[in-house]
């Protein structure tokens, strides 16, 4: 199939995008930046907008850069930016981790960061991420900006706190201590698939002990969102075995997992013991 016609524009700056974008959310205009999740809807006529705006063009949007003890990553940076560490530390190399989980080649080489943000999908990597780091979003419109936390913005499947006039221009993720230890781990039926359940975990050693521990699942819920019962288990215990698979109970009985004609909701129960489990073991290797 093709898609249902629509207007195209390509505006060339930040501003020019938000005046664009003021004047056609109304009719269902919607931002092209990948285009890998809304480029097939369209093809399927899933989706009819009647305009495109095209933020390729705006070569402020294609940056990453650490400022402030964040690391910045613009609307038109791509899944493939993060196959290498982008930035020195553990954080660098927790999202060259996760990245090589996101689908395949050809679509992290034009999908992107902030892109997969603005999907929402309750299995996409990055915005666990966002939630397991207490990252934020920038979002601008002709009224201004506004900055907004990972645990204010994602609302529910696919939905967002972001208004339909507003363009997300950049994600910021907290730079982590050089002592932190990071795992990630997702279950899916294939390599490439979308991922079923997925997890998260951060935490440093004090003493012999876990501190500041961070733990969120993601692909189970209809949103990403860190455990605190599975953070409680952590806290203070020593590394190993016995406090991961505390904090995997933990984290498989808090949540409230989705059901679907493919996957039930005691299989995805399961899952997030095992992933929640896995991560932190990675964590600690």
């Amino acid at each position: 199939m093709k898609p249902a016609a629509f207007r195209y524009h390509a505006p060339k700056t930040v501003d020019e995008a938000v005046a664009v974008l003021a004047e056609v959310a109304g009719e269902d205009g919607r931002v092209l930046a990948g285009g890998q999740s809304l480029v097939p809807t369209m093809a399927f006529r899933l989706a009819k907008p009647a305009h495109l705006v095209d933020i390729n063009g705006i070569e402020a949007l294609n940056r990453i850069a650490v400022e402030d003890g964040k690391l910045v990553i613009g609307a038109c940076v791509r899944h493939a930016a993060f196959h290498r560490p982008v930035c020195d530390g553990p954080l660098g190399k927790l999202l060259a981790d996760v990245v090589r989980h996101i689908a395949h080649y050809p679509i992290r080489s034009r999908g992107t960061f902030c892109g997969s943000l603005a999907h929402a999908d309750p299995a996409s990597e990055w915005c666990l991420a966002l939630t397991a780091l207490d990252g934020e979003v920038v979002a601008k419109s002709k009224r201004g900006e506004r900055t907004i936390a990972a645990r204010d913005y994602f609302k529910g499947i696919m939905t967002t706190a972001l208004r339909e006039d507003e363009l997300l221009i950049e994600a910021r993720l907290p730079l982590l201590a050089a002592d932190t230890r990071c795992g990630f781990y997702e279950f899916s039926r294939r390599a490439g698939d979308f991922a079923m359940a997925m997890a998260l975990g951060c935490y440093r050693v004090d003493g012999g002990k876990i501190a500041a521990p961070r733990l969120a699942v993601g692909g189970a819920e209809p949103n990403p969102r860190r455990i605190a019962e599975a953070e409680r288990a952590l806290a203070g215990a020593a590394p190993g075995d016995k406090a991961f698979r505390a904090a995997a109970a933990a984290a498989t009985a808090a949540i409230d997992p989705m059901e679907d004609f493919t996957t039930s909701a005691e299989f995805r129960r399961d899952l997030v013991l095992a992933v929640t489990r896995r991560a932190l073991e990675r964590a600690a290797a």
